[in-house]
């Protein structure tokens, strides 16, 4: 069966490279009875790829069942899969059949695998290496044929280096990985897929079909959707039945994507000249953080100049007095003007190789095994250094938001949008 025909029979839409690659390395798959460990984001589509390996399997006559690890408690976890024996636990008032007795010759699809306990996947790993199992509350061992699919949206390796998760099975399961790509990484497919959600929308509550114009299709597209396919689906039926008009623009289309992720996105083309308040913000912000930051970074580097060579000290205190003074004369004239720099003094070599002159009384001795060079990495990070700011302001002004709006040089209206956007509560 060729792609363009398994994408039809499952209504796959898309066409970017990495969804082809995962649906041929599943069709290829298919043919074997190699366990399968698919990867990807929550809303990628992972059952879809576990439906497709069975139905193209020689197993696709046989029963096929998905269950959701996260979902059934951890007490019984053990009895849903293998099964138990009457009064086994508390409430067993009968023998029942696990899934992998039930389903024998056909197809497990284990989703979330990584929230499977630790005891479970001890016995899951018998039974894919031995194909054994053993109802809980019994001696008798079981022989099953069970295919097993799994999926999960974590990174298995690292939670197996953290010990929530069994190495042994992890390699186990991931005899052949499945990477399904996140919805961002396929924009190419996006538009495709909106068009055939909103098109499904439209017949299904006798409306006519949304339509977007270009600066709503580049907001769409840049659109991060971390919900993925799932959260697309989702904004297709909202707009479907809350837009009124057929064509959408971008303000229209900001007004149902989620403000918070909107904020943070990377600006249009037809954005990248800001206007009005928030752009004079955001350059005095930008200037006052990166030579905030460039002062730091000099001063550090002076420090360090002046405990690996003490005799700099006195040389940069004459320096810096230089520097601020000028040409200040205490009974002259003081009119504005350029400063003088004078040349740094030479000073005297003190004996010890750890003394740094101070105007102290008592000199403080450095020996060089006490001194440690640290790198200090300060966060770039401009919305956590401006919501930084904005909460010193207030706990300053102890939370009267006017008289902090004045302090950090922006409105008050600005303030409050600010408080909102960073989920700042009144201090």
């Amino acid at each position: 069966m060729d792609l363009q025909s398994i994408k039809n029979r499952f209504g796959i839409i898309g066409n970017s490279p990495a969804l082809n690659h995962a649906l041929n390395t599943a069709v290829q798959v298919a043919a074997t009875d190699l366990t399968v460990l698919i990867v990807g984001e929550s809303g990628v589509g992972k059952e879809v790829i576990s439906q497709i390996i069975h139905s193209t399997s020689s197993r696709k006559h046989n029963a096929f069942i998905a269950l959701n690890c996260g979902a059934i408690p951890e007490g019984t976890i053990d009895s849903e899969l293998f099964g138990h024996e009457k009064g086994a636990f508390t409430g067993a008032v009968d023998s029942r059949k696990g899934y992998f007795e039930t389903v024998s010759g056909g197809t497990i699809f284990l989703d979330e695998i990584g929230e499977m306990p630790l005891g479970t996947q001890a016995r899951l790993l018998r039974v894919l290496e031995t194909g054994e199992f053993i109802r809980v509350g019994s001696s008798k061992v079981q022989k099953t044929d069970v295919r097993v699919i799994a999926a999960t949206n974590r990174e298995l390796l690292e939670f197996a280096e953290k010990g929530k998760f069994r190495q042994d099975l992890y390699y186990r399961l991931s005899t052949v990985p499945i990477r399904v790509p996140a919805l961002r990484d396929r924009q190419e497919d996006i538009i495709l897929l909106f068009r055939k959600f909103v098109v499904d929308f439209a017949e299904r509550y006798k409306t006519t079909p949304v339509q977007l114009d270009d600066s709503a299709r580049a907001l769409l597209v840049n659109y991060p959707f971390p919900g993925n396919v799932r959260e697309l689906k989702n904004l297709a039926e909202q707009i479907s039945v809350l837009s009124t008009s057929n064509m959408l623009t971008e303000p229209a289309l900001r007004k149902f994507l989620p403000e918070k992720i909107v904020s943070r996105m990377p600006m249009l083309a037809s954005d990248a000249a800001p206007q009005g308040e928030f752009a004079n913000e955001r350059e005095i912000l930008y200037k006052l953080f990166f030579d905030m930051k460039k002062d730091v970074t000099e001063l550090k580097k002076m420090f360090l100049e002046i405990l690996q060579n003490p005799s700099l000290a006195g040389s940069a205190a004459d320096f810096t007095k230089e520097s601020l003074m000028g040409d200040f004369h205490p009974n002259g004239n003081n009119d504005m003007q350029q400063p003088t720099y004078a040349q740094p003094k030479a000073q005297p070599v003190m004996h010890h190789p750890g003394y740094i002159p101070s105007s102290l009384s008592q000199p403080v001795l450095l020996h060089e095994d006490d001194i440690q060079h640290e790198e200090i990495e300060e966060s770039l990070n401009i919305m956590v250094i401006e919501k930084e700011l904005i909460i010193k302001a207030l706990k300053k002004h102890k939370g009267k938001r006017k008289d902090a709006s004045i302090d950090l040089g922006i409105s008050e209206r600005t303030l409050y949008r600010k408080l909102k956007e960073y989920d700042i509560d009144d201090l």
